[in-house]
């Protein structure tokens, strides 16, 4: 973004990589299927690289509102020097909190979670996708974000482009408005599992893993390593992988 600023030019749209999506090796995954799908759309781009700090999600959701606000203003300060007006996130937990909680503190900015933007792209037509690919006929059941569906009410982007890939679409039993959370959610990423009798993605996952699926497809790093863990727990990795939305367009538009 400073790059693209002392040129005299400015993006389109911000894509904001998140914490996940810069450190864990996991979720780097998902940021460079993104980018992939962005640079062959044509999509004017910037990041904002190491200007960029955590929304502060895990800090709030913790208790630490003090330390949220910290960086959240930060993070407002950068945003507002380069004019930012929309901006795209790979992870529910940043969209959700650039969208529904920076206006409080003066951050206001067009944001949408890249599922959105990508359904936008193929509608548009920028985006093609010839068939599913290997990805044809293959069961794949979609494992609603907290932060994306309930929180957001959206539904529909993801599994818009899971029809696209020419597969066939199962719901678990508990999904949309009902969908169960996968555990990570609310900082419980970041400690120890309290006392009881299943881990939540244990649970989320036997869900997952009733209707057969051949690939479990998430819009979220935080459930994704969740939702893999606990195919890991069941030895189930040969029959059923775990995959981000965008890698599955990415893969079948050959990218």
């Amino acid at each position: 973004m400073a790059e693209m600023m002392a040129a005299g030019d400015s993006p389109d749209v911000l894509f904001w990589v998140g914490c996940a999506g810069s450190f864990d090796d996991r979720a780097k995954k998902i940021t460079k299927a993104i980018v992939k799908i962005l640079n062959k759309a044509n999509v004017k781009f910037a990041v904002l690289g190491a200007e960029e700090g955590c929304t502060g999600d895990p800090a709030r959701r913790a208790g630490n509102e003090f330390l949220f606000q910290m960086q959240a203003m930060m993070n407002i300060q950068v945003l507002d020097a380069y004019e930012i007006k929309k901006i795209v996130t790979g992870c529910p937990h940043c969209f959700n909190t650039m969208k529904n909680e920076y206006p409080q503190l003066g951050g206001n900015y067009e944001v949408i979670h890249h599922s959105q933007l990508i359904q936008e792209l193929i509608d548009t037509g920028k985006l093609q996708i010839e068939g599913g690919g290997a990805f044809k006929g293959k069961k794949i059941t979609f494992h609603d974000p907290c932060y994306l569906g309930r929180a957001n009410d959206v539904y529909e982007a993801p599994r818009a482009l899971l029809e696209k890939l020419d597969a066939e679409l199962v719901e678990m039993k508990r999904c949309r408005a009902k969908g169960l959370c996968c555990g990570a959610g609310g900082a419980q990423m970041f400690k120890e599992a309290e006392k009881g009798n299943k881990e939540v993605n244990i649970e989320r996952t036997e869900e997952a893993l009733e209707v057969k699926p051949a690939i479990i497809a998430t819009g979220c790093p935080f459930c994704n390593t969740m939702m893999t863990d606990g195919v890991k727990n069941f030895n189930k990795e040969e029959e059923t992988s775990v995959l981000d939305i965008a890698e599955l367009i990415s893969q079948a538009a050959d990218l």
